[in-house]
This record gives structure tokens, C-alpha cells and sequence, in this order.
């Protein structure tokens, strides 16, 4: 849907296509605004198509060949579906300070909290927030931290089993 007010689209999900069977807008910024306008008109009811035949579904042998092509893990016990593009996103917003009834408003998660449900995101500000991520720098998106497993490198909650054995070691290294 153009909102030519705003000087963007948005995209509308009905309630038959959603986890929640609940209508939910779906806000772009303006780098996946350019890839969906790129791609308007090239098929006459599908944005994404594959030799002029619409996508069914994302995980599907070309998206596991554009994953290794963009060398991101593949080893077991790495999830490698399009659901990743949702914890991307989410940390971006995370990462870019965006409010959490924001995040949680563009991600399209269900929330019981009173506050939130008569308080909801504005639209401008869920714009506002997508377009944040494109003016960051490279170098301020978030990076995963790996925590080791030795004694030193212990965050957090330590049973009392391990303890003893995890001061035993920070003494005597």
C-alpha cells in the first residue's frame, strides 16, 4: 500500500497469512524498499520470482546455495533458514537503541503487556526505526559475542556443584 504522504509503502499481511491470524503491517526501510521496487512489474502478482515463476517457499536449494556463497556457517547446529533474517533484523533494532514496544511492533510479536496494547507504535515511528539501521555505520552492527568455556570466562550463574572447582581453578591457573 503507497502511503505517499510518508513517502513510503508498507506492506499488509492479512490474518490468513500470520502465525497470530491477526492483520499486521509490515514497514520497510529504504534498502529493501529499492529491492522490492526493483523487482515491481517483472511479474504480474509476485515480487520474487525464479525464471519468471513465482517462489513458493524461502528454504529451498537456492537459498541454502546463496548462504555458503555469502560464507555464513554451515556447520551442524547452525540454523540456516530464512527465520535468521528475523533475528538479524531484531538485533539491528536492539542494537540501534529502538524502543522494545517498537521492536516487538515490526518484528510482528504478540504482547499481553496493558501498557503496550494502549500505547502502540506510530507508524512514523516504525519507519523512523527501520530507516535507522541504514544510516548506522558497518562498523556499529552488532557483532555475537562467543563465550568460552573456561574457568576465567564463567558469566553469569554458577551451579554449586562448580563452584568449588571454578574458584579452585581462578586460584590456581
Amino acid at each position: 500500500m503507497q502511503l505517499p504522504d510518508m513517502r513510503t509503502s508498507v506492506f499488509i499481511l492479512g490474518e490468513s497469512i500470520t502465525k497470530t491470524s491477526t492483520e499486521r503491517v509490515v514497514v520497510l526501510n529504504a534498502v529493501a524498499r529499492r529491492v522490492i521496487e526493483s523487482r515491481r512489474g517483472l511479474h504480474a502478482e509476485r515480487v520474487f520470482t525464479y525464471k519468471g515463476n513465482p517462489i513458493g517457499k524461502l528454504h529451498s536449494s537456492a537459498w541454502k546455495r546463496a548462504w555458503k556463497a555469502a560464507k555464513l556457517p554451515t556447520e551442524p547446529g547452525i540454523l540456516k533458514g530464512v527465520h535468521n533474517l528475523r533475528h538479524t533484523f531484531g538485533r539491528r533494532l536492539r542494537s540501534a537503541g529502538i524502543p522494545l514496544e517498537t521492536r516487538k511492533a515490526l518484528l510482528g510479536h504478540a504482547n499481553g503487556d496493558i501498557t503496550t496494547h494502549y500505547s502502540a507504535a506510530e507508524l512514523s515511528e516504525l519507519i523512523s526505526a527501520v530507516e535507522t539501521i541504514v544510516s548506522r555505520r558497518k562498523r556499529e552492527t552488532p557483532n555475537l559475542m562467543l563465550i568460552g568455556q573456561r574457568a576465567e570466562k564463567f558469566v553469569g550463574k554458577v551451579s554449586e556443584n562448580k563452584k568449588g572447582s571454578v574458584e579452585k581453578a581462578r586460584l590456581n591457573p
